[in-house]
C-alpha cells in the first residue's frame, strides 16, 4: 500500500517487523514476510533465513584502525546476495557517491510502494546511540514524510519503527567508515511468486557456508592495512586461538598494564559473540535454528543441527566467563583460552556435516 495524503507518511504502511538478533537476517526475514513467501502458512524464520544465506564464516584480525583491540565476526559479506540468487529474488545492489542519487532511488521504491533495504552506519544512527562503526548495518527503510524531513527506519534492534531526521539517514548512507564505504548502497528487490525447492535452496545454502568455512574467498573476508594477525575461515579459528594464547603480552604493549588491556579485550570478545547482532554465539545460535528446521524437512539435517548447537553453547560460554566482571582479568583470560582450545575441532566437525548434508540433499 502506497501512502500519498499530505498529511501522511509516504511509503509502506503496516510493514511486518520483529526483533531479530543479526540486521541482515532480520531485515530479509521481514521482506520475504511482507512478500508473502514461505514453504508453509508461517513466516520463515530469522535462523531458516539466515541458515539459507549461507553465509556462515569467520574472520579475526588485530591490527590498527579497528577503533577496538580487534575485530571478530562469524558471518561473510555476501548473505544478501547469496540469499536473494538462491530464493529467485530478482535486484542486484545500487550504489553510489552521489547523495542526490541515493536519496532519489529511495524515494523512487517508497513511491511505489516498496520497502527499501539499505546500508548504514550504525555510528549515525540517532536512535542506537553507540560509537563503534558499523557501515554494513543493515536497515529497511519504509517510508518517509511528504516535506522530506523525516524518514521512517526498521531495525533489528528495536521492536517498533523508528523516525529519524532525513539528514541523519542521508549521513549513515554516506559513510566511509569500517569496514567500507557505504555509498547509499541499497537493495531494490522484485520477488517472486513463490520459493524454489527447499531442499535444492537449503543445500546450495550448506554447500557455500562450508566453501566458506574451509575455503574463504578474497571477498568473503575481512581485512585492514597492517594487521597484526588476521585470518578467515578454519584457519582464521586456529588465528585467534593463536593470537589469544599471546594476548597478554602483545596487548601490554599498548596500555599502562596487561590486566588493563586483557580486561578490555575480553569484554569486547563478550560483545563481539554475543551482542554484535550475531544471533548468539557467534551467529552458530542462527545457523543451528535453520539446520533444526531443516530436520524436519530432512532427517539427515540432525548431525549438524547437534554440532553447531554445540558450538553456539560453546562461543557463548566463552563469551560468559570473558564478561565476568567479578574475577580477574588474567584469570577470565586463561579460563577463556582453555575452553577456546576445543573451537577448531568443533569449526571442523560443523563445515564437514555442513559439507556432507548438502551431498545428501542433492544425491
Amino acid at each position: 500500500m502506497t501512502t500519498t495524503d499530505a498529511h501522511s507518511w509516504i511509503g509502506v504502511e503496516g510493514y511486518p517487523h520483529r526483533m531479530a538478533g543479526h540486521c541482515g537476517s532480520g531485515a530479509l526475514r521481514d521482506l520475504l514476510e511482507w512478500a508473502g513467501l514461505s514453504w508453509s502458512g508461517e513466516p520463515l524464520s530469522e535462523g531458516t533465513v539466515f541458515g539459507l544465506g549461507g553465509s556462515l564464516s569467520f574472520s579475526y584480525l588485530r591490527g590498527p584502525g579497528l577503533g577496538s583491540p580487534f575485530y571478530l565476526v562469524g558471518r561473510g559479506s555476501g548473505l544478501t546476495e547469496s540469499l536473494t540468487a538462491r530464493l529467485g529474488i530478482a535486484g542486484a545492489a545500487q550504489d553510489t557517491d552521489d547523495p542526490d542519487e541515493g536519496r532519489a532511488w529511495l524515494h523512487r521504491e517508497l513511491d511505489a510502494g516498496r520497502p527499501l533495504l539499505c546500508w548504514a552506519d550504525m555510528s549515525e544512527l540517532p536512535y542506537l546511540r553507540v560509537r563503534m562503526q558499523m557501515s554494513r548495518h543493515d536497515i529497511v527503510v519504509t517510508g518517509y514524510e511528504p516535506d522530506g524531513h523525516q524518514v521512517r527506519v526498521i531495525d533489528n534492534d528495536r521492536a517498533e519503527p523508528q523516525i529519524i531526521p532525513a539528514a541523519a539517514l542521508a549521513a549513515a548512507r554516506s559513510s566511509t567508515g569500517f569496514p567500507t564505504p557505504t555509498r547509499h548502497t541499497c537493495y531494490p528487490m522484485r520477488f517472486p511468486d513463490s520459493l524454489p525447492d527447499q531442499r535444492v535452496a537449503a543445500a546450495s545454502a550448506c554447500a557455500h557456508a562450508a566453501q566458506s568455512m574451509t575455503t574463504p574467498a578474497d571477498d568473503d573476508t575481512v581485512t585492514t592495512p597492517g594487521a597484526h594477525a588476521a585470518g578467515h575461515g578454519l584457519d582464521g579459528v586456529a588465528t585467534f586461538l593463536a593470537d589469544l594464547e599471546a594476548w597478554p603480552d602483545v596487548l601490554a604493549r599498548t596500555a599502562e598494564t596487561s590486566e588493563q588491556d586483557l580486561h578490555t579485550a575480553l569484554i569486547t570478545l563478550a560483545v563481539f559473540i554475543e551482542k554484535a547482532g550475531t544471533g548468539g554465539g557467534l551467529f552458530r545460535r542462527l545457523q543451528a535454528q535453520f539446520l533444526a528446521e531443516l530436520t524436519d524437512l530432512d532427517e539427515r539435517a540432525r548431525p549438524a543441527a547437534t554440532i553447531y548447537d554445540e558450538l553456539a553453547g560453546t562461543w557463548s560460554a566463552l563469551a560468559a566467563r570473558a564478561g565476568d566482571k567479578t574475577a580477574s582479568a588474567t584469570t577470565r583470560w586463561r579460563d577463556v583460552r582453555d575452553r577456546a582450545r576445543r573451537l577448531p575441532e568443533l569449526e571442523t566437525d560443523g563445515a564437514h556435516h555442513l559439507r556432507d548434508l548438502a551431498r545428501a540433499l542433492t544425491a
